[in-house]
Order: structure tokens, then sequence, then C-alpha cells
């Protein structure tokens, strides 16, 4: 197994995020009118959004999509998870990158690819990006019908989508490809922004330091600045378990997935992940540092195809069109 370690440190986002400059906020509050309301002066003089508050953390993501993204109808429960938009490009843009290193320096872009998003949530916010930046397909599995429902709503009111999410529900909580992945079926990649806490308590004291952080209140009522449900905060063991359960039934599709991946929000989970794949036998593992403001996360992505299986996939996949 080779493994890339690689430091982390503050930086921008990725050279192809739309979102890398100061947001335009006339443009964004004209695409949604509501958001006006809570854009107002920063400490230093200028117009800037209120990051406490869930209702305008969700105003700004859909305005960046609708109009950065074209993507005019982006809605769902208020109580489900708001991702922010230029972070959950990154890792889009990340895939991208580990796609372009096998396929000659290009990016294999439309149908011929298809991701899986392990967890779409209610948002699908993956497949929205992935398909609008590489005209990709998507398979989008979670264990909430309610929240495969939301997506399948979103894909139906956005013309662009149509056609190119397919949202299947995972009837066992433990499993994470088993009962998702048909016998026959073949994946580019997969994706996963996995549960972070083990514990509702844990959950909690996360969020206070999150308040803290974005409105410099001490003893502040915690509020879910993007919200997020049990099933998305919350799973037994935490990340670290949920990222080992995901490596083990791994090794059961390892010729049938190039690329699996995740996000791993913890640096200190880093080196018992490394022990867990290199026992899996993976071949080749990468981490990738991810960062906007003051928050830093990476993905590790590993893959089981030696050089011989992954030239036979560019051939018979990335080649067709």
């Amino acid at each position: 197994m080779t493994r890339e370690k690689k430091t982390q440190e503050k930086f921008r986002l990725h050279a192809r995020n739309r979102n890398r400059e100061p947001y335009d906020l006339k443009a964004l509050t004209v695409s949604i009118p509501a958001l006006a309301a809570y854009v107002k002066p920063n400490k230093h003089g200028v117009d800037s959004v209120d990051f406490a508050n869930p209702a305008a953390v969700k105003l700004l993501n859909q305005a960046l999509l609708h109009h950065y993204y074209g993507i005019p109808h982006w809605e769902f429960p208020d109580e489900n998870l708001c991702p922010p938009v230029p972070g959950r490009a990154d890792y889009i843009h990340a895939i991208a990158d580990l796609l372009r290193e096998k396929f000659f320096g290009n990016v294999p872009e439309g149908s011929r690819v298809t991701g899986l998003d392990v967890g779409v949530g209610a948002s699908c916010i993956y497949p929205v990006l992935g398909i609008v930046e590489y005209g990709w397909n998507f398979i989008g599995s979670d264990i909430s019908k309610n929240s495969i429902a939301s997506a399948e709503q979103i894909v139906v009111a956005n013309p662009a989508l149509q056609g190119k999410v397919e949202c299947r529900w995972q009837a066992n909580p433990r499993s994470v490809f088993h009962g998702v992945l048909d016998d026959q079926e073949w994946v580019d990649f997969t994706m996963c922004n996995p549960p972070f806490h083990a514990s509702a308590e844990e959950a909690e004291a996360g969020t206070r330091r999150k308040v803290r952080n974005l409105s410099g209140a001490r003893g502040a009522t915690p509020t879910m600045n993007f919200a997020g449900i049990h099933d998305e905060l919350i799973c037994e063991g935490g990340e670290s378990q949920f990222i080992r359960n995901m490596i083990r039934e791994s090794l059961n599709f390892s010729d049938r997935v190039f690329w699996f991946s995740t996000l791993v929000s913890k640096q200190a989970h880093l080196d018992g992940m490394y022990r867990s794949l290199q026992k899996a036998k993976a071949l080749e593992v990468k981490t990738i540092p991810l960062g906007t403001g003051n928050k830093s996360t990476r993905i590790v992505a590993w893959t089981f195809l030696d050089k011989e299986q992954q030239k036979e996939w560019q051939i018979s996949r990335w080649k067709q069109g």
C-alpha cells in the first residue's frame, strides 16, 4: 500500500471552485431576495451574512446554487443538514482530480462516469454539484426514507438533474454498500460525509464550539447553524467506527469501484484509518486536505485495483463516447 500524507493548512478553495472569490452579495440577493434581510455590515464594516443564523445560512446556499450553478430549486426540511456549497464543491473537484490522474491528465466527464454518494441527504448536494460541474451520473443512498424523498424532489424540480440521479434507500443502517449496489454494478467513485459524533452529548458540545466561533458569544444557546437531524450527525461509534465499517465492506466491492473515498473530519482518526486500509490491503491511498475559513478537514481515498485493472477500467468505461 502506498500512502500519501499532506499537512493540514489553511488554504484557498480549489482552482475550479466557482466560489473562490468573495460572494457577489448584490447578485445573490437578486437570486434569493429573502437573503437581503440577513445581509449587514460585519465588524470591519463590510457587508456579510450572519453565519450563526440557520435561516441565513440556508438562504445563502440556495442563492449560491441559483446564481453560480444555475440550480433555482433547492428546498428541503429545515431540520436537515444544510451543507456549505463551496466546501462540498471542493470534494467534487478533488474526485475529478483523482479520476484525471488515472486518465492521461483528462477528467472523464458525462454519463460514462457514475458516482455513489453514501448518505445523499435531503439536500442531494453532491449529485447536484457533480452534475453541474462534470455531467456525471449519481446513485444516492440514505438510511432515511424522508431524505430520499426530499432528494428526489430536488431532482424533479431542476431539469438539469433529471435522469442523472437514482436515489436508493439503504434498509440496513449498519451497511454501506451492501443493499445499495447491484451484484454486477460498477461505479467509478464513492464519496461520503460520515456522521461526526458518537452521541447526542458529543454533538451538542461540538455545536457550542461552533456557536462561539461564529458569534463570539460564550455560553450561547446551541443552534445548529447548518441544522442536521440525528442520523446525519450521530452514529454508534462516531466517525471513526463508521469509516472502519466502510473500509471493511469496501473489500467486497474491490473490483467494482475504482476509488472509494470519505471525508475525515478529525485528524486524530487518520492513523487508525491507515491501519485499517493496510489490513484491507488497499493498493493505493491518498489523503487530500480541504479547508475553508477556520475549518480544515480532509478526504481519504483508496483503491484495490492494480495497474492492469486500472488500464482495463479506463478502456472499458472512460474511453466510451
